[in-house]
């Protein structure tokens, strides 16, 4: 016989999805090592289209559960958030390492060599206020666009403006995406820049790339709530998912600030 709940948490009910993420995400990582040994990408595509299912299973799922306005209690809700605050706590100390990496080669290059002195190398000086200056007022609008949305839903109600606010903000996502994608372009066929020639090379491209990475999926989160929002989801008391999307995305905007003024303005300044 069945009881009634009599309690704030939501007990999740037996799911397969852990096992299979645990599993797509082993086989993912170890076909990249196979695909880079040249062994072919096919265990890494399989890997990637089971991370792509449990992904999409999974967070279907949980906006069903959202939706159902049974599960997520308001103590759920802020166990949720304070979840998505420790997640961003880490992705801040992911971006620190580099950001460690970056200022101790810069202020204290060594050579591999014992007793051989340190040569920097010949290396063509990105202007920070072209391509990058742009990217950088993009990533801003679009974080302004995002807070629109937010504003619209919580204090108007205004479903209209959400759907716009979210639409500008992954526009201009994607826009930053291709102009990175178009820098790496230029540094690396007509400057002669390498992703491993160099540790200045290798510190830049893995802040910036992984920078890049987390816009990417900063979009794809946006671009989730939009369609939810245009499905009707979200309410000024209950948009826990739309409002970690708009944390994720002024946590990329901030990362990219201090990666313009330490990377292209301070850090070529010194070269």
């Amino acid at each position: 016989m069945a009881h009634a709940k009599n309690h704030d948490y939501h007990i999740l009910t037996p799911s397969i999805y852990p096992f299979l993420g645990a599993v797509a995400a082993f086989l993912m990582l170890f076909g990249a090592v196979l695909w880079i040994s040249g062994s072919g990408p096919w265990l890494f595509a399989i890997g990637f289209i089971g991370v792509l299912y449990v992904m999409f299973g999974w967070w279907k799922d949980m906006v069903a559960e959202g939706n159902g306005g049974v599960d997520h209690t308001p103590v759920v809700r802020i166990g949720l958030r304070y979840g998505f605050i420790l997640f961003i706590i880490s992705e801040v100390m992911f971006f620190l390492a580099w950001f460690w990496a970056f200022f101790k080669h810069t202020l204290y290059p060594m050579s591999e060599y014992e007793g051989s002195t340190y040569v920097t190398p010949d290396i063509h000086v990105v202007d920070a206020f072209h391509l990058p200056l742009m990217n950088t007022l993009v990533l801003l609008l679009s974080g302004c666009a995002v807070t629109w949305a937010h504003h619209a839903l919580v204090h108007e109600n205004n479903r209209k403006d959400l759907i716009w606010g979210l639409a500008i903000g992954i526009i201009l996502g994607l826009f930053f995406t291709a102009l990175q994608a178009y820098e790496y372009w230029e540094l690396i066929a007509h400057e002669g820049w390498s992703f491993g020639g160099d540790r200045f090379y290798g510190t830049f491209f893995m802040a910036t790339g992984f920078h890049g990475l987390h816009v990417i999926i900063g979009t794809i989160f946006l671009a989730v709530c939009l369609f939810r929002a245009i499905a009707g989801d979200f309410t000024p008391e209950r948009h826990a998912g739309f409002e970690a999307a708009a944390w994720y995305w002024h946590f990329v905007d901030v990362v990219w600030l201090f990666l313009f003024f330490a990377v292209y303005i301070w850090g070529q300044s010194t070269l």
